[in-house]
């Protein structure tokens, strides 16, 4: 009658311990703090509470009135800021006509974090969802922020070779020199202005034929004095050719009495104008640069759009982590006070003789195991907790939040299914999508460009030269038995544009390299790496493939898993019934109803991992497929023309504006 009435307080106490909460995914118990969860073992144990035993099974799927409430949907895509500078322009010269020749300014990188996540912390505490911790990675992630640079570095690239000069390369976008020697043209209008003056005594040998004069014994001296302002505008076109202009005005004196005019100024008008007729001919040899540091830029753009994903897929990695590893310290804690349940009852059941004392040491084991097992959770839990911080903070140091706890305000739920119907579907998804496969279409077409114009730098150079000019001579001279006539550069003009003294030059100039070694390696060398790139585009699209296959298939298996794990938790709720109705009526023993609990709550947090698994291989199959982006409105802003095509930002001020804010969004 006394071990009855043992079993029936035995079992009582077991079913309050079991019923103390259920696992509920984390943030669907609210703002607070899980009290299991932060409370020492013995204390936890101190309180005992009688919910119904079948409470943690019930809630190890989230309902929908669990889950914490939808957010409403973004209409505005986030962006990622690239439309916030171009420098693919260089400073306009209207108005300012000295801007082309000063630096421009750019902002210093704002390494504090963003006011939004220090305004979400509250009491020390950080409640957050899949879609906050998404924009705040946006926004402070040093992956993201680093990378951001790149594409406006190869901007640079094409302000460059706009000016006819050759790109600097960026990490990951090909080759900076290309191959093949063209004759190199400057697209920027030159302009080149000399001002000379000059005087000098000459000692004169003859002085006869020079008009000075015999000066004893001693050479003569012929004095002069010289004054030159030449003037020069050229540029060069992309069919390879050159146009220059010249403006020659030179202004002389002499000690000399034979000169005609003294002083004298001498004027010259040339226009000039050279086309390369074989190397260098034509548009593609001489656009070269221009062509391949507009796809380096298209490149760099996709780097960055593979950088967020990467960034995204890894946020969101980290979030269902840190949920597991909350779900994963309830589990171990409940573990704990249900050892310690049992070996506070054996010992009372030791005292009144109804059990026998190695009971007593099998339960202390139980106790110290579990306690370990609990330690480690919440070590896991710190750890995801501080791995979570550092993608979503710039300065994980801040003092607001070094200490706070990430409370994950989302309940893990099942998605449906979002796969292509088939692996089929999915790869043509890939490779349309992928921002790694879409980077070598432009790879390959830099390789093109450059083997093109190796082969045109195959041809010997020959120029084709013309030029006009115009010649004017004018100064004070006196004429026999007259006054002094007075003249200069105004005359000197009329006589130019009169075409009083014309030159007409024509020039064909041709230079053949002898064997052309030179010429013949850059074009093999373009022609090998180009069959190379060739080769290694099939190779990357094989690990897309291998990539998307396992991603999908591993979606399948968690699925799966997930489903199993539900039935598992579902039957081992039934077990553990049964085990408490046979151990009331002494057809059971208390360590089978222990180890039947045990068993439940591995079932329940096998099912969170199931679950948690099943998220994580959703965010890997979306990267696999290049979808991230789309599935998380995310738009990587990019410019044509100068114009960007979403100036949408994500959270932040620019130009003192608030701009993608939630109300905004909404």
């Amino acid at each position: 009658m006394r071990m009855s009435f043992g079993r029936g307080l035995l079992a009582a106490g077991l079913m309050g311990a079991m019923g103390l909460g259920g696992i509920l995914p984390a943030g669907a118990q609210g703002t607070g703090q899980d009290p299991a969860a932060s409370q020492p073992p013995a204390q936890a144990a101190q309180e005992p509470q009688n919910p119904p035993p079948a409470a943690p099974a019930q809630a190890a799927t989230p309902t929908p009135a669990q889950a914490a409430p939808a957010e409403p949907v973004r209409t505005t895509p986030l962006s990622l800021q690239l439309s916030k500078h171009n420098f693919s322009r260089g400073p306009r010269s209207f108005p300012n006509l000295i801007a082309p020749y000063r630096p421009v300014k750019l902002e210093a990188p704002d390494l504090a974090n963003s006011k939004r996540i220090e305004q979400m912390v509250q009491d020390g505490k950080l409640q957050i969802t899949l879609q906050d911790v998404i924009e705040l990675a946006l926004e402070n992630n040093l992956d993201i922020v680093i990378q951001r640079y790149n594409p406006w570095i190869a901007d640079t690239d094409i302000l460059r070779t706009l000016g006819g000069g050759t790109g600097r390369g960026l990490t990951g976008t090909g080759i900076a020199t290309t191959l093949g020697a063209i004759p190199p043209l400057n697209f920027d209008p030159t302009i080149t202005s000399t001002l000379s003056y000059d005087t000098r005594h000459t000692p004169v040998n003859n002085p006869l034929t020079s008009g000075t004069g015999t000066g004893g014994a001693s050479a003569a001296s012929l004095g002069t004095h010289t004054a030159q302002y030449n003037t020069q505008i050229s540029q060069g076109f992309w069919t390879g050719t050159g146009i220059a202009a010249s403006w020659n005005n030179t202004r002389s004196s002499s000690d000399s009495p034979l000169n005609l005019f003294n002083p004298a100024v001498q004027s010259a008008l040339y226009v000039s104008l050279q086309q390369q007729l074989l190397n260098g001919f034509g548009k593609l040899p001489n656009m070269r640069n221009i062509r391949i540091a507009k796809n380096n830029r298209k490149i760099a753009d996709l780097q960055f759009q593979q950088s967020a994903i990467t960034t995204i897929t890894s946020v969101i990695n980290a979030y269902w982590e840190l949920v597991y590893a909350r779900e994963n310290v309830k589990v171990q804690t409940r573990a704990v006070e249900v050892a310690e349940k049992l070996y506070s009852d054996n010992k009372k059941q030791v005292e009144i003789g109804t059990m026998a004392p190695i009971d007593v040491v099998r339960a202390e084991s139980e106790v110290a195991t579990n306690r370990q097992n609990m330690i480690v959770a919440q070590t896991a839990l710190l750890q995801q907790q501080q791995i979570l911080l550092n993608v979503i903070s710039k300065n994980p140091l801040d003092a607001r939040l070094i200490n706070a706890e990430i409370i994950p305000a989302e309940a893990p739920q099942k998605p449906g299914p979002f796969e292509a119907a088939s692996f089929e579907e999915a790869l043509k998804e890939a490779f349309a999508n992928r921002p790694d496969l879409r980077q070598q279409e432009f790879t390959l077409k830099n390789a093109d460009i450059t083997r093109r114009a190796a082969r045109n730098a195959l041809l010997p150079v020959a120029v084709l030269g013309a030029q006009y000019g115009s010649f004017g001579l004018s100064g004070n001279y006196m004429p026999l038995g007259g006054p002094l006539a007075y003249s200069g550069f105004g005359a000197a003009q009329n006589q130019i544009f009169q075409n009083a003294y014309p030159d007409y030059a024509v020039q064909l100039s041709v230079t053949i390299p002898l064997r052309n070694r030179q010429a013949q390696a850059d074009s093999q060398r373009a022609l090998l790496a180009q069959r190379q790139l060739e080769t290694q585009v099939q190779q990357l699209k094989n690990a897309a493939l291998l990539d998307v296959r396992n991603t999908y298939i591993a979606l399948e298996q968690n699925r799966a898993r997930y489903d199993a794990a539900e039935k598992a938790r579902i039957l081992q709720e039934q077990t553990f019934d049964s085990e408490q109705k046979k151990y009331k009526l002494g057809a059971s023993t208390v360590f089978q109803v222990i180890q039947t609990q045990r068993d439940l709550t591995a079932a329940q947090g096998n099912e969170v991992r199931a679950l948690v698994d099943l998220l994580k291989a959703r965010a890997d199959y979306e990267r696999a497929v290049g979808r991230t982006l789309d599935v998380h409105n995310v738009s990587v802003a990019s410019l044509k023309s100068g114009e960007a095509e979403r100036e949408t930002l994500i959270p932040g001020t620019i130009n003192n504006e608030a701009v993608g804010t939630r109300n905004e969004a909404q």
